[in-house]
């Protein structure tokens, strides 16, 4: 009793000092990836300073000129706040497609690998799932557009489809006409990363256990009430985590697929936040109007996980934290 008093009334840092003397060994392998977070996730966030400053590279970011959230309203009710909107509004859209029409995606193919019963076919369906995911989006965007190209000198084997069926009036291109962007976009990123986000479904698939599947057969359930009854609740956990991580990126949207596939004549539907950051901030040397926006889009998207994750934690009792 007069040990564990004694431990009691030590101070906390010499209970830390003593941990890291035990096991320093293990702070030795965690010190790299510290540094690295250090220098490359935390070191930069010294830069949202731009967004509140008229930003010239001549003075640095703590010699410019001091300017409040100057560049904040200009950005929304200023010259800006057209072009802005309209951003804010694609990247919206374009994100909330991509969770409606892609999210289901993963989850059904690893229902699928999980009901091929052969372990080389299984094997080799998922490498051909998985393999786009490794490929570059220049790669996957070429790949796409001559599959849907239509233009005057060529035509894509799913343009001439589409054309043969009546959906498309022939010569229409789908590079020209804006209502053919965000189905496009969308459907390139299901192709791309279906396959390899299935794999964390199938890993939660996997490790239902086998006996509660033999005790529906016993009562005589069929294959969909398994899913129903078994698959989904033992899945549970899982798809609500990654949703509330999806939720949390939704305005989240790369610039490299966006740029391959837009053009003026379809900024309207296109143009997205991360583009119209490019084009204001950097494009157009306006540092401080773009280091707004991608402070806005943090600020945005971390209100959207804490309250998925609110939400999620209130309903289900399954959250991040």
């Amino acid at each position: 009793m007069e040990t564990e008093e004694i431990k009691m009334r030590e101070p906390q840092t010499k209970k830390i000092w003593k941990a890291v003397r035990k096991d320093w060994r293990l702070y030795v392998l965690l010190l790299p990836l510290v540094i690295w977070f250090a220098m490359w996730a935390y070191k930069p966030m010294g830069g949202l300073l731009i967004a509140f400053k008229r930003f010239d590279p001549q003075f640095g970011v703590w010699g410019s000129e001091f300017k409040g959230i100057d560049n904040f309203i200009n950005l929304v009710s200023g010259v800006n706040k057209v072009e802005f909107w309209q951003a804010f509004r694609n990247t919206f859209i374009i994100s909330a497609y991509s969770l409606i029409f892609g999210f289901p995606v993963p989850i059904i193919l690893a229902l699928l690998f999980a009901e091929i019963g052969n372990d080389t076919v299984r094997k080799l369906t998922q490498t051909a799932t998985y393999l786009p995911h490794f490929l570059s989006e220049v790669t996957i965007t070429g790949i796409a557009l001559m599959l849907v190209y239509s233009g005057v000198r060529s035509t894509g084997i799913i343009a001439s489809l589409l054309q043969q069926i009546g959906l498309i009036d022939p010569g229409v291109s789908f590079m020209q006409k804006s209502n053919y962007f965000r189905p496009l976009y969308i459907m390139v990123g299901i192709w791309k990363e279906s396959g390899y986000n299935s794999i964390v479904y199938f890993a939660a698939i996997m490790g239902i256990s086998p006996t509660l599947y033999e005790a529906l057969k016993v009562d005589g359930g069929n294959k969909f009430q398994e899913i129903r009854f078994i698959t989904f609740p033992g899945m549970a956990p899982t798809l609500i985590i990654m949703i509330i991580m999806r939720i949390g990126s939704m305005l989240t949207i790369g610039y490299e697929r966006v740029l391959l596939l837009y053009n003026a004549n379809i900024y309207v539907t296109a143009d997205v936040l991360s583009t119209f950051e490019q084009r204001i901030g950097i494009l157009s040397g306006n540092y401080g109007i773009g280091a707004a926006v991608s402070l806005f889009n943090s600020l945005i998207a971390f209100a959207l996980v804490i309250g998925a994750n609110t939400i999620s934690r209130n309903i289900s009792e399954t959250s991040l934290w």
